[in-house]
């Protein structure tokens, strides 16, 4: 599978998580089959910064922080994104994140 194939099913799943909600990068690669791609797919997510059709921002580390915030324009860009959607955020930390993680193992049906 090339980079730009698997970035295609990284960003179909990112287009299917709800205003509010966050989820992390190894819930995506997990998702895909491909348990050991989280940085494969923080690659696609830092390369999604012109294609506004995918939420990048709900996209965090599995401890809830922002680690791809320095990808945004702007210093607080994607904590301001998730702010907007109604995520509360502490020091780039996202709060409450249990309770908003969403997981495509659970919410999506499963991969062909």
């Amino acid at each position: 599978m090339s980079d730009g194939d698997f970035f295609e099913k990284v960003y179909k799943v990112v287009r299917q998580i709800p205003a509010g909600r966050v989820t992390s990068y190894g819930a995506i690669a997990k998702y895909l089959g491909t348990p050991r791609s989280s940085r494969a797919v923080g690659y696609a997510m830092n390369a999604a910064h012109n294609r506004p059709e995918v939420p990048a921002q709900r996209v965090v580390n599995r401890n809830g922080l922002l680690t791809g915030k320095h990808h945004f324009q702007g210093t607080n860009l994607m904590q301001q994104l998730l702010e907007n959607e109604g995520v509360v955020v502490q020091k780039d930390q996202v709060q409450d994140f249990q309770k908003i993680f969403w997981d495509p193992l659970l919410e999506l049906k499963p991969l062909d």
